[in-house]
């Protein structure tokens, strides 16, 4: 083959040949134009497919092609259906466009390129919509997913599989170019990103619109994300969109749709006590992808290294009197506890013991079975369930995951954490929001530390329950809530609800919508009143979102023991899907060139484009991505039979060799947090000095005579965290809270001099009230 242009690997050329993204974000909403360039360079027609991640949340809305003058726009169908169809066009040598969501996890599309004769180009625009998640720090997340690395499909999973071309990310042969316009009611104080952008140009004197573009020469090595940030963000709104015109009135898309967005807070009361006790169950993923480097900004800490850490700083921040266990997971799992024990000095040296042997040596990435023992323990009495997820995501049967953790939603609260870059946003996203939980993503120059320990205050929060929306409407008016229950309200977090309005109003009639939940034996309410009028110019942004969230409720409904999915089930997703104009994983989206009278001669030639992905070779050929199209691929049983084996060199160690990580020197806030006692006290001896940087002796000397060893080596701990760690507050504030409760136990004498002489001896100035002494 006389080969040009770019080429593959396998020095295939590849037709994708740029990829420009427009984002539009108003308020907490994004629409995403992309636009993908195709170009047939070579002497023979050829079929294009390339498969690529999306957000998991997000509604596909708009599928077309241009192909010269002409424009195609594609129709939503069943997916069986649009599948042959496009066969149908490409065998028959017309030109077709099919897009398709994975059988197995919502963010992953498939998109086909058929007949694309020699020397043409094609054109393909892709819209979407989705909310975007608020940040513990009252960001709003955006992002593009870039990389898309190989999917683990665990043996015996539903649905057919399929090779995906990947390639390193600095190989990619195609470029990306990506602007984003921000509006909000409220001014925009800062965007921030993991990537490199130009400076956020402000469109008014009020800060309320800007633009901001990425930088050229995007690598492909890690996601698109931004971060938004509104000034005074936290206020409840309305929006009321008004139906589609075309649409037949009582229908989804006839009717107006509001978006209500509520930002419940709870009494400081409630806020400043912590919960003693509860199950705290930490999942962590050992697959061989963990042993990649966290970021790409500090190649030497790897994901599973960070994970470790975060396990000692969780440990020693629970409470006496709670119970916990560790799982860790791959192609098999492993507990260190039988089952949840009792939190005390013993268990947790004796965890931290097991968690500082941890390898990523555990193969692929499995984690239904380790769910499924975990959800067969009985819960404990007056101990809520909160499970803590450690994953790179990197999993293909997403949907059986969810499906679990839907069914066991009442007996616990699930906290998800997304690691390094190319976590599927769909695995990750979905624990969360059916485990009525919270969910963070550790990307780009994150620290995993400071979001884990946000999620661990969150689930120590109260449980809010007895949740119901109340609506009060003008007379002949009534809701339709589309979206699901809300199952879990945490401070300052945005809790969304959509419904469709029926019937007549006055256009200056309002609204009224209630939250009302039992907090800590309170009954509270949050609300907001809204105009009836539709809001100008919202497109049909609202409804696709509304739309979206019923087909995906739909969806999670299918039954675990059902092998054949529920023709009725399916049939209502297909029907919302196709009125909707929004993708669902029982539909697609085809287009056939009709006007085009001359088919295209000769054999057509499969060109793989191929995704980004941030780990080396060996490793695709071990793994495979979920059902996508039922294309034959040989020889998966060989696949799947060296699947349990690990990713990289550095991990396959045989199961039989006890491998110790080499442990660089420790952080000298973690090497303090470590020698912690679970009760919450320090000892004084030569490891704490050490970790204070002082001899045993330098630290003993200046210790008041009447004062206990523990007690002066606990306030020496605390005003070495207060006076050095200022920074790193949110990391060890709950086992400061934990040492203070302990020294309060031990009715102290002369606390105010210990606290002074510590100050003299650490060269501090750290105030008694501000240890909470």
């Amino acid at each position: 083959m006389n080969c040009c242009g770019l080429l593959t690997p396998e020095k295939e050329p590849v037709p994708l040949k740029s990829i420009e993204v427009e984002l539009e974000v108003r308020d907490h909403v994004a629409t995403v134009v992309s636009t993908l360039l195709y170009e047939n360079k070579e002497d023979k027609p050829i079929e294009a497919v390339f498969v690529f991640p999306l957000p998991g949340d997000a509604a596909v809305c708009h599928f077309s092609a241009v192909i010269g003058q002409t424009q195609i726009v594609a129709e939503v169908k069943e997916k069986q259906q649009a599948r042959e169809e496009y066969d149908d066009a490409v065998s028959s040598g017309q030109q077709a466009f099919l897009l398709e969501e994975s059988d197995q996890s919502p963010d992953i599309f498939s998109l086909s390129v058929g007949s694309l004769p020699p020397g043409e180009s094609a054109s393909i625009r892709l819209e979407y919509v989705t909310e975007l998640a608020v940040q513990a720090d009252d960001g709003l997340r955006f992002c593009l997913p870039a990389v898309l690395n190989p999917r683990y499909q665990p043996q015996g999973s539903e649905g057919a599989s399929v090779q995906v071309t990947s390639v390193p990310a600095s190989l990619v042969p195609y470029s990306l170019s990506f602007s984003a316009r921000v509006s909000s009611p409220r001014p925009i104080s800062k965007v921030e990103s993991s990537t490199s952008l130009d400076p956020l140009q402000y469109l008014n004197a009020e800060k309320t619109q800007a633009t901001v573009k990425l930088a050229a020469g995007h690598k492909f090595d890690r996601d698109v994300e931004l971060l938004i940030y509104y000034t005074d963000a936290h206020q409840p709104t309305a929006v009321v969109e008004a139906g589609q015109a075309s649409a037949k009135p009582g229908t989804l898309m006839g009717d107006p749709v509001v978006m209500v967005s509520l930002y419940p807070e709870f009494p400081q009361s409630v806020m400043s006590s912590v919960a003693s006790c509860g199950e705290f169950i930490f999942l962590l993923d050992r697959s061989g992808s963990m042993s990649c480097p966290l970021n790409n900004s500090n190649h030497q800490e790897t994901r599973i290294a960070s994970a470790r850490d975060t396990l000692l700083l969780l440990l020693k921040s629970l409470s006496m009197g709670c119970y916990f266990n560790i799982y860790s997971f791959g192609s098999s799992y492993e507990h260190i506890f039988p089952k949840s024990v009792e939190y005390s000095e013993t268990t947790m040296e004796e965890a931290l013991k097991k968690v500082e042997q941890m390898t990523a040596d555990l193969g692929g990435t499995e984690i239904l079975e380790p769910l499924k023992h975990i959800y067969s323990q009985p819960c404990i009495p007056n101990q809520p369930r909160q499970l803590f997820v450690f994953t790179d995501g990197e999993v293909g049967n997403t949907k059986e995951i969810l499906q679990l953790v839907t069914r066991n939603s009442g007996s616990h609260r699930c906290f998800s954490f997304g690691i390094g870059e190319g976590a599927s946003t769909a695995l990750i996203n979905g624990l969360a929001k059916e485990g009525g939980g919270h969910a963070q993503f550790i990307s780009g120059a994150d620290r995993m530390q400071p979001k884990v320990m946000q999620s661990l205050r969150f689930s120590l929060q109260p449980a809010v329950v007895d949740i119901s929306v109340m609506w009060d409407l003008p007379k002949g008016v009534s809701a339709t809530v589309l979206s699901p229950p809300i199952t879990a309200i945490f401070q300052g977090q945005r809790s969304l609800v959509y419904a469709q309005l029926t019937g007549q109003s006055s256009e200056a009639a309002e609204g009224c919508v209630k939250v009302k939940y039992n907090l800590a034996g309170h009954p509270s309410q949050s609300q907001v009143n809204f105009s009836l009028k539709p809001a100008e110019d919202t497109g049909l942004s609202v409804h696709r979102l509304a739309a979206r969230s019923l087909i995906r409720s739909l969806e999670l409904e299918q039954k675990e023991d059902e092998e054949e999915v529920d023709e009725g089930l399916r049939k209502k997703v297909v029907e919302l899907s196709v009125q909707s104009g929004v993708s669902s994983a029982y539909t697609a989206f085809i287009a056939v060139n009709k006007s085009n009278k001359e088919t295209i001669q000769g054999p057509l030639v499969r060109r793989n484009v191929p995704a980004p992905r941030m780990i080396s070779a060996p490793v695709a050929q071990r793994f495979q991505f979920s059902s996508l199209k039922a294309f034959a691929v040989p020889q998966y049983d060989t696949l799947m039979a060296v699947t349990d084996m690990a990713f990289s060199s550095d991990s396959s160690s045989k199961e039989d060799e006890a491998v110790v990580p080499e442990q660089p020197p420790r952080d000298p806030l973690l090497q303090l947090v470590s020698l912690q006692k679970a009760s919450g006290c320090w000892l004084l001896d030569a490891a704490l000095a050490a970790a204070l940087g002082k001899t045993s002796e330098e630290v003993e000397k200046p210790k008041p005579a009447s004062v206990n060893q523990e007690v002066w080596a606990t306030i020496l701990a605390l005003i070495w965290l207060h006076g050095f760690k200022t920074d790193a507050k949110e990391e060890w504030e709950l086992l400061a809270m934990k040492a203070v409760s302990w020294i309060h136990a031990q009715n102290a004498p002369l606390v105010t001099e210990c606290v002074e002489a510590g100050n003299a001896l650490l060269g501090c100035s750290v105030q008694k009230d501000s240890l909470g002494l």
